[in-house]
């Protein structure tokens, strides 16, 4: 790992319109369904019950991974609609869905019979956005263009939070 962290690389995207097409509507589908978890808004069950639900299917303790699970999705999402810190809320959402895809995974690929599909084509999506990062119209080429370009170190970071 490099001694130095270039606060820039955060934010930085030379990807075009391609990121931006791809980030809104993963956003979209992403904050949907955090807030199905949430706040059991759009048909979803809410925290309590998508708690349950994941204690049963072995992910302990389960309230407090469907309010991981829900915030991750839900303000990730939203900030990958903003293009907000895209590259950090995609790799949340990644993770996010990794893990979902081990619910589904013994069911098979096809969503029709309740496979991983979903959560994959949601991952790659979001593996793509780690990568690349926002691109054009995102809150983070907005202040990736404001940014001082002096490297800093992990420590001279850390005493500027």
């Amino acid at each position: 790992m490099s001694k130095n962290f270039e606060l820039n690389s955060i934010f930085e995207s030379n990807a075009g319109l391609g990121a931006t097409a791809l980030r809104i509507p993963v956003g979209m589908i992403l904050a949907a369904h955090g807030a199905q978890k949430l706040f059991g808004w759009f048909g979803g069950y809410g925290l309590e019950a998508t708690g349950q639900w994941l204690a049963s299917v072995g992910f302990e303790p389960g309230y407090l991974m469907a309010l991981l699970a829900g915030s991750a999705e839900f303000f990730g999402g939203i900030a990958l609609i903003i293009g907000l810190l895209t590259r950090p809320a995609a790799a949340v959402a990644a993770f996010t869905m990794a893990v979902a895809m081990t619910v589904h995974v013994g069911n098979g690929l096809f969503v029709s019979n309740n496979g991983y599909e979903f959560a994959l084509a949601l991952l790659a999506a979001t593996v793509a956005l780690t990568i690349q990062g926002g691109g054009a119209y995102a809150a983070d080429r907005y202040i990736a263009g404001n940014l001082p370009r002096a490297e800093l170190t992990p420590r001279e970071l850390a005493a500027t939070a």
